[in-house]
């Protein structure tokens, strides 16, 4: 997928396909149900499966994404996102570098960095990456063992952090409005989302609020 100058100004949702939360759903099925509330860009995360089966899980996915313009981002494994056709990878700050997953990912290649502090955030956008992740802001049981970085670090990275920035971690309906109040505008949802009863519905206000900051 091409990278342009306006590539992130018109993606704002990440949601985050945790194959934990799918409770035996159809993971194709629900990535078209993201799509269908506006989710801008789509991450396979799949943190107890072997990589074939990973592989796998992500060409399903693919599937849905690619004819609907939507970026697949691999959690973790930048080689299974080159070998998939996936459109880049995210890495942690205990992973290998952005440039060592761009390179296993392929030219091209989104590649995405989480950041827990200013200087983190600082050190990943000189190493290149395209966009960075910000939390967790709140508590999350997808992060447990992580300390909430608050609203105040969302306010930071807002004021001098010139790449993309999406805010992640306990991000959900409720308490959007503040993320956003706070300089963010673009958030990343995980359990908000895959425990929704209607998820399309609750895609479709999480984007509302979004839109409504722009």
């Amino acid at each position: 997928m091409k990278k342009t100058t306006d590539f992130f100004e018109r993606r704002q949702l990440y949601a985050i396909l945790d194959t934990g939360y799918l409770a035996g759903r159809q993971p194709s099925v629900v990535a078209a149900e993201m799509i269908r509330g506006g989710v801008d860009i789509i991450q396979v995360r799949a943190k107890d499966l072997p990589e074939k089966e990973i592989s796998a899980l992500v060409r399903e996915v693919l599937t849905v994404t690619r004819p609907a313009g939507v970026p697949l981002i691999v959690n973790d494994h930048p080689r299974i996102a080159g070998a998939t056709g996936a459109d880049g990878a995210h890495v942690g700050q205990d992973d290998i570098s952005v440039a060592a997953a761009r390179q296993m990912a392929g030219p091209g290649s989104l590649i995405g960095k989480s950041t827990h502090s200013l200087e983190q955030a600082r050190k990943a956008v000189a190493e290149g990456a395209d966009y960075i992740g910000v939390g967790p802001v709140f508590a999350t049981p997808t992060k447990p063992d992580y300390t909430p970085v608050g609203l105040e670090l969302v306010r930071q990275v807002s004021r001098e952090i010139t790449i993309p920035f999406f805010c992640i971690g306990g991000i959900k309906l409720e308490n959007a409005p503040t993320v956003i109040a706070a300089g963010a505008r673009r958030i990343v949802v995980v359990s908000g989302i895959l425990q929704a009863p209607d998820l399309t519905a609750y895609c479709q206000a999480l984007k509302k609020n979004l839109c409504l900051s722009s």
